[in-house]
């Protein structure tokens, strides 16, 4: 009997909550894409059973719902009918989805996107610094020679450079051009530019005036050495303003008019809005910094938001102050300040590298840890502690209670420019200053290794295989392969193509193309990186979303959603991280073979028909 199409569309309407309950929606070759605004009113069982619908997941904040090659359209169709929308794309979607996250989680994500491609250049840096400095300061003939020089030359150029390299990252991410994000980003560093980590001690400091509609604005000569978020926001303004023109404007004359409109009109509001602005936070933060480090109440509030001011690039200019307390009084209390706030991201950084599963983590986190140690926090920050958020507020806590002790018991150091490990070489009380770093550390390390898990913010972290259960790691070869990426076989087993599987659906390939693997193992394995986008009520079938957004779904047995769970174990749930080889599922052949169920495992990327050159089994 022909599938009601208009019946569909509209079932599945009434059971998402109707047409104001839907924020968006397109369609794949199998799968009607639904972005929710409630999912609370998605009644999920009855969607299931909507004839027509032969399959439902969640990923990435979206519904689908597999309807099939051929048919999908049709229900399309008929959907937009019903809820009288337009037609939107799987890009359109997925904006859809992503906009509705906080805007908080927004912000922090474009954060990491930025980062994140940056981190090898950041931690590298960092490291070589915080050595370079040290080895500095415990033998200062070595600071006179070439070497040192060369070293601290190589050390410093990505964040002499910082900006420009967060500029093209942050074009990449906004989606404009990444050459007209690198001229951006040199314009702000540019050798015309009063150096931003020194202009603190120039008494005058050159301005442009600009005369505007007999207005004059002076605009000051300042570079943004050490600033990250003010390089952010121009450069998304920047692509904003791209974009716009490349809608407006006549292909004829894009070429030239583009490019030049966008990189002048950046430029300009960046040096006479977005400038302005951080300079007069600059001097606000530098003023309220000396009145709160007068006691040690206030020093506990600069030791929380410390790390803050890093990411605004406004801790640079801290040093006007450190220089003016060595003049005055012979002694640098600003220090003890940074150093807590400093080593408190170093243990919250390093409790993240220790407690993490995924190897991409740790390999980040534990050298930005020791960087911090050493006094370079960015690398921990920007590529740890911020991105995951709760790290952060940990080394916040730990840096407050550090920074009260430090006020409290007096310390101080003889000079400026070092803080954590390397701080030994100028502070005066080296006991004390121990125990500071103690406090601080620890208790960002204690509170980092509690509130942070793995798969933040969305879920927990995977419980670990129970004691008795030999861990197994999965040495397999690939089994599917696609323009998106390659698979590998998650279990032991004689592999089969999708098209021999004892099921019709998944022999159809319905559900998308892949292999079927008959087991003479039970433990299953995930066959890519990615995180766990849903898990079966009975056990039986998990869903993985990998790179490129590959979605792998993995179905043991045949009719095994009739067990109900028994003889089924899943050591991960929805939401989690998990990586290449990690052991996901444990089933009993036994069980399955007396329920009367094949136990052929099914193996597949749903949206196969997203990609190109999709191969599997044999043709691999």
């Amino acid at each position: 009997m022909a599938l009601d199409y208009r019946k569909c569309a509209e079932e599945i309407v009434s059971h998402i909550g109707g047409r104001e309950n839907i924020v968006q929606a397109a369609h794949c070759a199998t799968r009607l894409r639904l972005v929710i605004k409630d999912n609370g009113k998605v009644d999920k069982k009855a969607l299931e059973n909507v004839d027509g619908v032969k399959g439902m997941f969640e990923n990435n904040g979206q519904l689908q719902l597999i309807i099939g090659t051929g048919t999908v359209n049709k229900v399309y169709a008929e959907f937009l009918s019903v809820t009288g929308m337009t037609e939107a794309t799987k890009d359109d979607v997925k904006a859809a989805a992503a906009a509705g996250q906080p805007i908080w989680k927004r912000i922090l994500k474009a954060i990491g996107d930025v980062f994140v491609p940056i981190l090898p250049a950041i931690v590298a840096s960092g490291l070589m610094m915080g050595f370079v400095e040290a080895m500095g300061k415990v033998y200062p003939e070595f600071a006179s020679t070439s070497w040192y020089d060369f070293l601290d030359m190589v050390a410093n150029t990505a964040f002499a450079y910082l900006p420009v390299i967060v500029a093209i990252s942050a074009a990449r991410v906004f989606g404009g051009n990444t050459f007209l994000g690198a001229v951006i980003g040199l314009a702000m560093i540019h050798a015309n530019l009063v150096n931003a980590w020194v202009v603190g001690t120039l008494e005058t400091i050159p301005a442009w005036n600009f005369s505007i509609l007999n207005f004059v604005v002076s605009v000051q000569k300042v570079g943004y050495q050490g600033h990250v978020i003010p390089v952010i926001i121009a450069v998304w303004m920047m692509c904003s303003i791209e974009k716009w023109l490349h809608k407006h404007t006549p292909e004829m004359i894009d070429l030239f008019v583009v490019p030049f409109t966008t990189v002048l009109v950046t430029t300009f509001l960046t040096f006479t809005i977005i400038g302005p602005i951080f300079s007069q936070l600059e001097t606000w933060v530098l003023a309220g910094a000396k009145i709160l480090v007068k006691n040690p109440f206030g020093s506990a509030i600069m030791g929380a938001i410390y790390p803050w001011t890093v990411v605004m690039g406004l801790h640079h200019m801290y040093n006007v102050i450190e220089a003016g307390m060595l003049a005055e009084v012979g002694l640098n209390t600003w220090m003890p300040i940074a150093s807590a706030a400093n080593f408190a991201q170093f243990g919250a950084c390093l409790a993240v590298g220790f407690k993490a599963r995924a190897n991409r983590t740790k390999v980040v986190a534990i050298p930005s840890s020791i960087s911090a140690a050493l006094g370079i926090t960015e690398p921990a920050i920007f590529g740890i502690n911020l991105r995951f958020f709760k790290p952060i507020v940990a080394g916040m806590i730990g840096g407050t209670v550090g920074a009260f002790y430090g006020a409290f018991s007096g310390i101080g150091a003889k000079a400026y420019g070092v803080t954590g490990i390397p701080g030994y070489l100028t502070i005066a009380q080296p006991v004390q200053y121990s125990i500071l770093l103690a406090i601080s550390g620890g208790i960002a390390f204690v509170l980092a290794w509690i509130m942070w898990h793995e798969d933040e913010p969305e879920a927990e972290a995977a419980p670990a295989p129970k004691a008795s259960e030999p861990e197994k790691v999965m040495e397999f070869g690939t089994v599917i392969t696609s323009s998106a990426g390659e698979i590998a076989q998650c279990t032991a087993g004689k592999v089969i193509p999708y098209t021999e599987i004892p099921d019709p659906t998944f022999a159809a390939g319905t559900l998308g193309q892949g292999v079927g693997i008959v087991p003479d193992d039970e433990f299953v394995f995930a066959p890519i990186d990615g995180e766990i986008s849903s898990v079966a009520e009975s056990k039986h079938a998990i869903g993985i979303s990998g790179e490129n957004d590959m979605e792998v779904l993995i179905h043991v047995g045949v009719d095994t959603v009739e067990m109900k769970g028994d003889g089924f174990e899943d050591f991960v749930k929805e939401g989690d991280k998990v990586k290449k080889g990690q052991k996901i599922m444990k089933f009993d052949r036994e069980k399955i073979k007396k329920a009367g169920h094949p136990d052929t495992v099914v193996l597949l990327l749903t949206n196969s028909d997203d990609y190109e050159g999709v191969k599997f089994g044999a043709d691999v």
